[in-house]
């Protein structure tokens, strides 16, 4: 339980030579009350059920608690869920001072979009910006996966 610090990217070259482990994920929401948004994770084997507060001013900070639960209860929650389903990749890099960045290539209604999220100590924490990392998008609401989930990347 705490605070969660990240900063998220566009991706605009090629990443995945870098990528050092791989897995799919497929969540939906329960809630996507900007204040508190209640998220349900399968992610490869695994069930989880996430609670995220509402971000900083700078939408790089806000608060987030996550459970793991039975992957069965997880895919029966999914059934409640609002419409929308995000279907993802998520790809795993490292930064060169040991953090890593979280690659999400996204399929079905956000296909064609790539985004980075790095997840860090500080919000000024300093980190190496590699060659396919593009735009910031931190705190741009269209990119978080409750709105991607109503507003798909397809329709922009």
């Amino acid at each position: 339980m705490g605070q969660e610090i990240e900063r998220k990217f566009l991706v605009k070259g090629e990443f995945k030579s870098h990528s050092i482990k791989s897995i799919r994920i497929t969540q939906g929401y329960l809630s996507t009350v900007p204040e508190r948004t209640v998220r349900i994770r399968i992610k490869g084997d695994k069930g989880f059920i996430t609670i995220k507060g509402i971000g900083n001013e700078s939408g790089a900070s806000r608060y987030e608690w996550e459970k793991e639960i039975p992957v069965e209860e997880a895919t029966e929650l999914l059934k409640l869920c609002e419409p929308g389903v995000i279907d993802k990749t998520r790809f795993i890099i490292p930064e060169k001072s040991g953090l890593m960045f979280e690659v999400d290539e996204f399929y079905g209604e956000n296909d064609g979009l790539t985004v980075a999220e790095i997840e860090l100590p500080s919000e000024d924490h300093p980190f190496e910006k590699p060659e396919w990392l593009g735009e910031e998008v931190t705190g741009d609401i269209k990119y978080f996966n409750a709105m991607l989930m109503k507003h798909p990347f397809e329709k922009w």
